[in-house]
């Protein structure tokens, strides 16, 4: 049957979850580092036969395998059905579903009788991969891929392998063949694919893609970085800190002005010193990748000349100040006529009406989420005159301030 537009879909949105997977032939000889190279720094072995002894049952060809490896790692494994040639694996993973603590991982080490550098290599591994504290809705799509493959739920089965470290485990390091790990084994893959995934994010933000934006954040939590302190507070609140400083440099790429990003950027320094639990941070996380996006799509002045993106700072800075042509004109230092003409060029409005536009703006959010006077609003608007005021609301929205209040009530 065909199944590949479904299988390139399901891995697609695997990897939005910073889920590996991979597709390895039955009879390969070679198998590939599904495990991302764990054993290979354990072991020096690169032999992952065992992996999939599970394919010689008769039943293999219909069963979805959940395994937790004894390094604590879960994997979803079952066969591809193939009618032409022989068969392949399908290999999701490896993550976890819980949070591998530090003291977990010297449970981990003393069992298996690793060495020091292998526990610093084994602690830099599971600061890379995802961490899934519910993965039923990945398993459910799972299933749901398998009863398109075999034409039903009742068609297939589903089992549970949990292979924990035997208490009578050979130690490792007192093998003949044992070496230690190299240093930069795993700490150079893991800091370039970090990097690059931090280019991505800051790509995504700098265009104002929110949904680019989380994705590249999924596929570099800040929750799975090593853990630096003891104190796990201490250890989110300086990664929200770093996440903080990037999505500053990514707003100043997307041209936006330093006005509104250090605004941005104070408030959320505050926030961060405000969390409560690796949790919270997470939360915080998100609502920075958020905010930050929509600053540079609120306030992107890309492609806009120097002196034009003075006047739009201005503007946004200010709207109680004399925003008028002649007054911009004359702090810039610039003929009014020729600042009027460039500034409808390249915004393809007249500085009026975007003036205009920007204080009939904030009154409606003022209009919208405070009780104030009619009069007082068109003051916050930088319009002293109520009737001007009302005038200009009208002309813009079509009814005067108070028969837009009283539809809003």
């Amino acid at each position: 049957m065909d199944y590949k537009a479904e299988l390139i879909f399901l891995q697609r949105l695997l990897k939005n979850f910073h889920i590996n997977t991979m597709i390895i032939g039955v009879t390969d000889k070679n198998l590939p580092e599904f495990d991302l190279g764990l054993r290979r720094m354990i072991y020096n072995e690169t032999d992952y036969s065992w992996f999939f002894s599970l394919s010689s049952r008769p039943d293999a060809s219909k069963t979805i395998f959940r395994i937790q490896d004894e390094y604590l790692c879960s994997y979803i494994y079952f066969q591809l059905p193939n009618a032409e040639k022989e068969p392949s694996h399908f290999v999701i993973g490896p993550y976890t579903n819980r949070d591998i603590t530090k003291r977990i991982l010297l449970s981990l080490a003393e069992k298996l009788s690793l060495s020091p550098k292998q526990f610093t290599q084994l602690n830099k591994y599971y600061s890379n991969i995802p961490l899934l504290t519910n993965e039923e809705p990945i398993f459910s799509l799972v299933t749901t891929f398998g009863e398109y493959l075999w034409g039903g739920l009742e068609n297939f089965s589903v089992e549970y392998i949990d292979n924990r470290v035997s208490e009578r485990v050979e130690p490792i390091a007192s093998r003949p063949d044992f070496r230690e790990p190299e240093e930069a084994f795993l700490s150079m893959q893991i800091l370039e694919d970090r990097y690059a995934a931090e280019n991505q994010l800051i790509l995504a933000v700098s265009q104002g893609l929110i949904h680019k934006a989380e994705i590249a954040m999924s596929n570099n939590n800040f929750l799975l970085l090593e853990k630096r302190l003891t104190d796990p507070i201490r250890d989110i609140k300086n990664y929200c800190i770093i996440l903080n400083t990037l999505l500053r440099k990514a707003a100043e790429q997307g041209s936006v002005h330093p006005l509104h990003i250090d605004s941005l950027s104070s408030r959320f320094a505050r926030k961060i010193e405000q969390v409560t639990s690796p949790e919270g941070g997470q939360i915080l996380q998100k609502e920075m990748i958020h905010k930050y996006c929509l600053l540079v799509k609120n306030h992107s002045m890309k492609g806009f000349s120097l002196l034009v993106q003075k006047v739009l700072t201005r503007i946004d800075s200010d709207l109680t100040a004399d925003l008028s042509l002649n007054t911009q004109a004359k702090l810039l230092n610039v003929n009014a006529s020729y600042l009027s003409t460039l500034f409808k060029k390249e915004t393809g409005t007249t500085l009026t009406d975007y003036v205009n536009r920007k204080r009939i703006e904030n009154a409606i959010f003022l209009l919208n989420s405070t009780n104030m006077q009619i009069q007082s609003i068109a003051q916050y608007c930088g319009i002293s005159d109520v009737n001007y005021f009302t005038k200009i609301f009208k002309k813009y929205i079509g009814k005067t301030p108070k028969e837009y209040r009283s539809e809003i009530s």
